[in-house]
C-alpha cells in the first residue's frame, strides 16, 4: 500500500464510479480497477461494495478512507514544508472570516500584501462554529470568529471586545435615540438577532438580557448581514448587532445607539489548530496582527 493508491482510493470514494474517478486522474477505467483490487487484496477486505450505479464504503473501507485522509494531508503539510524552505516564500494564506468581522478585514491583507506580495489568498466567509469546523478538518489554517464557543482544540489570539448597538428605521422609532441607552430599553422594540440560536452572539444578547430579568422580543434571526440592514431599513424590526456592523450601515437610512451595559460586548479572536503545522503566510500574518506583548 502506497501514497498512491491512497489517493486513487480517495477520488474513487468521493467520485463513486471507478469511471468518473478515472475522468478526474486522467487514466483509463482498467488500471484504476487493478489498483483498488491489488489494494483490497493486500489488505484482505473489500473496501467498496455496487449500490445500483455507485460504489459505497464497506465499514473496512470507511476505516481505510479516515485515515487516508489523514495520511494524504500529513504529506501534502511536509510537501508545503519543505517546498517553503527549499525554494523561499511564497505560499497561500487559507483564512476565514466571521460574518460579523469582515470591516477590518480588507485594511489588515493590505498592510499584509505590502510586506508579503507573491502570497494568494483563499478567503471564506461563515458563522463561527462552521468556521471552527473547517479549521480543525484543514479547510481553513486561520479564522476570525466571534466569541464565545468552545476553543480546547485552537490556538486562540484576542483581537478586539466591541460594544453592541441598537439599530433601528425612523419608521419603527420615530423619536429620536440617545447616544446611549441602557440595555432594558431594548424590550420596547421586535428585535432581529445577526445570529442564530446556541451561536456565540444569540447567546451573549439572551444571557445579558436574562441578567436583567428580561427576555428579548426576537422577531427573526438573519445571519445575511445585507439582508438584516434592508430589514432594519424597512422598519420590520429592530436589530442588536456588534460595533462592526455599524460600520457597515452607512448608506442605510437606520439611526443607532450604543447599548450602554458591561454585559453586552462582542470579543472576536483568531484561531488556529494546536500542535499543526502552519504555513509560512499563516506564521506570519499571525505575527503581524499579534499585539507587541504576546511576541516577546
Amino acid at each position: 500500500m502506497d501514497i498512491r493508491q491512497l489517493r486513487y482510493f480517495t477520488i474513487i470514494v468521493e467520485e463513486k464510479q471507478i469511471s468518473a474517478a478515472a475522468r478526474r486522474l486522467h487514466m483509463s477505467q482498467p488500471p484504476l480497477s487493478q489498483q483498488l483490487k491489488a489494494l483490497e487484496d493486500e489488505l484482505g477486505s473489500a473496501l467498496v461494495e455496487r449500490s445500483g450505479k455507485h460504489l459505497e464504503l464497506t465499514e473496512a473501507g470507511k476505516a481505510l478512507y479516515s485515515y487516508a485522509l489523514k495520511l494524504l494531508q500529513l504529506m501534502d503539510e511536509a510537501k508545503t514544508e519543505v517546498q517553503e524552505i527549499g525554494s523561499g516564500f511564497k505560499g497561500v494564506l487559507r483564512i476565514g472570516i466571521n460574518t460579523l468581522s469582515s470591516v477590518d478585514l480588507p485594511d489588515t491583507l493590505m498592510r499584509f500584501m505590502e510586506n508579503y506580495p507573491q502570497v494568494t489568498y483563499k478567503i471564506q466567509q461563515n458563522e463561527s462554529a462552521q468556521l471552527c469546523s473547517m479549521v480543525k478538518s484543514r479547510v481553513l489554517e486561520l479564522a476570525i470568529i466571534r466569541l464565545p464557543l468552545a476553543l480546547d482544540e485552537f490556538s486562540v489570539l484576542h483581537l478586539n471586545t466591541e460594544p453592541f448597538y441598537l439599530m433601528a428605521s425612523r419608521q419603527l422609532i420615530p423619536q429620536p435615540l440617545a447616544p446611549e441607552i441602557p440595555l432594558e430599553q431594548i424590550r420596547n422594540y421586535p428585535l432581529i438577532l445577526p445570529s442564530t440560536e446556541g451561536l456565540g452572539v444569540h447567546y451573549t444578547v439572551l444571557m445579558a438580557c436574562a441578567k436583567h430579568h428580561f427576555e428579548p422580543r426576537i422577531i427573526a434571526e438573519c445571519s445575511d448581514i445585507p439582508l438584516l440592514l434592508s430589514l432594519v431599513s424597512s422598519g420590520f424590526g429592530a436589530a442588536v448587532v456588534p460595533e462592526t456592523i455599524v460600520k457597515l450601515h452607512t448608506s442605510h437610512d437606520v439611526q443607532v445607539a450604543r447599548i450602554a451595559d458591561p454585559d453586552l460586548t462582542s470579543p472576536y479572536a483568531l484561531i488556529w489548530l494546536k500542535e499543526h503545522h502552519l504555513s509560512q503566510a499563516a506564521r506570519h500574518f499571525i505575527d503581524m496582527i499579534s499585539p507587541p506583548a504576546s511576541r516577546e
